[in-house]
């Protein structure tokens, strides 16, 4: 018995990542994003990550897909590839490398303080953000106080009710 392989729908989409030299299957109907951060995954810690996912064809220009677009399969000749941040260029005053957001990653941000001039995750977050933390502690500190003083009020108050009671009965 033999399978008819030309009436057969190829459900999955092959991409190929110049880091790895592999090529990586997703079912048709993937989101770019979702095969970036996949492909990315499998990389580890490789020095260049996976930016974008393109369609490149020999003589044409090639297609570039964004987070939110579904990869698609052009027909013969066009092929899936990787774009990688190594292909960026870095401009030499600044020292600028153009990157997109990707869900596990922070964005890069020039600095002279580290060896290879980008900030580390703790140097991301904004400025002034532990002066906040300290004001909203203190707050919660300040509400358990002045609840603990309110609740010590009305208890005072609720075992002297029944001799207030006596006292302006006794008056009238």
């Amino acid at each position: 018995m033999t399978t008819d392989t030309s009436s057969v729908d190829i459900s999955f989409l092959e991409v190929f990542c110049d880091v790895s030299g592999k090529n990586y299957r997703f079912t048709t109907g993937t989101k770019a994003e979702f095969a970036v951060s996949v492909i990315n995954r499998k990389l580890g810690s490789l020095k260049s990550r996976v930016v974008y996912i393109e369609a490149v064809k020999e003589g044409e220009e090639g297609i570039s897909f964004g987070d939110d677009a579904y990869l698609v399969n052009y027909g013969d000749g066009w092929k899936l590839k990787t774009v990688i941040d190594a292909d960026f260029p870095v401009t030499e005053k600044k020292k600028v490398v153009f990157q997109r957001n990707l869900p596990q990653q922070f964005p890069f941000v020039p600095s002279s303080t580290s060896s290879n001039g980008l900030k580390s995750r703790r140097d991301l977050k904004p400025e002034g953000e532990g002066e906040q933390s300290l004001k909203y502690m203190w707050r919660i500190f300040f509400a358990f106080v002045l609840m603990f003083i309110l609740g010590g009020l009305f208890t005072v108050a609720l075992e002297n009710l029944p001799r207030l009671i006596l006292l302006f009965n006794n008056a009238s």
